[in-house]
Parts: C-alpha cells; sequence; structure tokens
C-alpha cells in the first residue's frame, strides 16, 4: 500500500517507511499480516492528542469496524458510478495497543485485511491504560483507535521519522 501523497512528497519519506519496516511483524502468534511495532513516545502521543482534539479519532473496535464499513459502502458506490479501482493508499490509520487476547488482535488483523485498500495499521508498545491516558487524559482502557481523517493520518505518520 502507498503512504498518503504528503508523506511520500515529504524529505522524511525515506526515514518514516524505514519506521514502518524496521519492526514489522504479526500482531498475534498465528497472525499473517506484518504491522509496525512502534514506541509510544512524545511526537506520537502530541500527534494522537491533536486528532483527538479535532475530532479525528474514533476508539474501540466495534465503533471503528462501523466507521470504516460505512465509508466502504460509500466508496464501493462511487467506484462503481465513475468505474474506478480503489487508490490503495493510506487514508485511515488503525492503531492498536500492547496487552490484548488473541482475539482482539485477529478483529484487528481481519479490519486491516478487510480495508487494506486504505487502512494502515501500526501496534503501539503501550497497556491500552497508558494509551488512553496519553490520549484523552483518562484511564478509559481504549486498545484501539482510528484516525479517520487523512490529514490526521499524515501528522501521525509524520510523528514516526525523525525529527529534523
Amino acid at each position: 500500500m502507498k503512504l498518503p501523497r504528503e508523506i511520500e512528497a515529504n524529505p522524511r519519506h525515506a526515514a518514516i517507511a524505514a519506521v514502518l519496516a524496521r519492526d514489522a511483524r504479526a500482531l498475534w502468534s498465528d497472525g499473517t499480516l506484518a504491522v509496525a511495532h512502534v514506541p509510544l513516545d512524545a511526537p506520537l502521543e502530541a500527534a494522537l492528542v491533536a486528532a483527538s482534539n479535532a475530532r479525528q479519532l474514533q476508539r474501540g473496535l466495534e465503533r471503528i469496524e462501523q466507521v470504516l464499513e460505512g465509508e466502504q459502502r460509500g466508496l464501493d458506490a462511487l467506484h462503481e458510478k465513475q468505474g474506478t479501482a480503489p487508490a490503495n493508499r493510506a487514508s485511515r490509520l488503525l492503531l492498536a495497543a500492547d496487552e490484548g487476547s488473541e482475539r482482539f488482535y485477529r478483529l484487528v488483523e481481519r479490519l486491516l485485511l478487510r480495508h487494506g485498500d486504505r487502512l494502515l495499521g501500526l501496534r503501539v508498545e503501550a497497556s491500552p491504560a497508558r494509551l488512553s491516558q496519553a490520549i484523552f487524559g483518562r484511564d478509559l482502557l481504549v486498545k484501539a483507535v482510528l484516525v479517520s481523517d487523512r490529514d490526521g493520518v499524515t501528522s501521525v505518520l509524520r510523528s514516526l521519522g525523525p525529527t529534523p
């Protein structure tokens, strides 16, 4: 899958792509999809807080699935009407916390495979409590968040690369 155009045009594109490839591994022991594992550092925290403040985050797998399926129906109708194919470019970002069950990671992988033409996944090396506290300022035990806006996705991906 291609990264957003703003990332491809960014001078740090290669460094961001390297971060995404450096520690890519399965979400769970029998997983088939390699996903980048990234630390929850200050730049990533700041980007996620900004996305939350801009109302660009959805939380919880059930809500995330609803959002993605609704968007998919609209995209399918648009592609059918225009006779075009999906762009195969990341416009949504699903972040999963550590300490999830095998069932949880199977569901995350299923979503990533189902929406793989536009959904990029990251496993954040932080507990659900730590991820929730960092983003929302309280203990919500959020295991998964979706960055549901292209600009938010770009900001989060930029936070992964080294600062200039």
